[in-house]
């Protein structure tokens, strides 16, 4: 009887460790071709030279880009995914977390608002509103959009770097954004 437990366990381990390499695979295959999130903005929209500018006040870095638009301006799902969080922060404001192709998680903040989405979210749906909420009170209106990796990008390590170690899980919007 104990051998046939140690038995199961041992293959239901198997199905698992198979079906997670399966869906590991399956994220890196859908593609990714991102839109801006911000309706009707463009590249003019942001500064390029934002991504992993020091010193960025708490943050230490600017870890992602500050896309400008007037209040309440429609913010987009950059592309097809699941919305994994939403609420308040003193510093993000209103924010969300968008899990997206190849693992890449989404970072949505200092919203207006955000619209009551489903779990699924569409390329292109609104699932915000830009607005100047937390630490960019007071501030020109804008969305902070930033691209993280769930997988480490070991290669982007940069020990030399403030917050260095933290480049391999944060990407450059700019190389993202059509």
């Amino acid at each position: 009887m104990r051998y046939f437990k140690r038995g199961i366990l041992s293959v239901h381990k198997n199905i698992i460790a198979r079906l997670f390499l399966f869906l590991l695979i399956i994220g890196y295959l859908v593609p990714e071709k991102l839109i801006i999130p911000v309706e009707c903005a463009s590249r003019k929209d942001w500064n390029k030279d934002s991504f992993w500018h020091y010193p960025w006040g708490k943050s230490v870095t600017h870890k992602g880009v500050d896309i400008f638009a007037k209040n309440k301006t429609k913010v987009l799902a950059p592309s097809s995914g699941i919305l994994i969080a939403k609420g308040y922060g003193a510093i993000a404001g209103n924010y969300i977390y968008m899990l997206g192709p190849h693992w890449h998680i989404y970072y949505f903040c200092h919203l207006d608002s955000i619209s009551s989405n489903p779990f699924l979210v569409k390329q292109g749906q609104v699932i915000g509103f830009v607005g100047n909420s937390g630490n960019a009170a007071f501030k020109q209106p804008h969305l902070h959009f930033s691209i993280a990796t769930i997988i480490p990008y070991i290669w982007k390590l940069d020990l030399f770097d403030k917050q260095g170690w933290l480049k391999m899980f944060y990407l450059d919007p700019n190389n993202y954004l059509l």
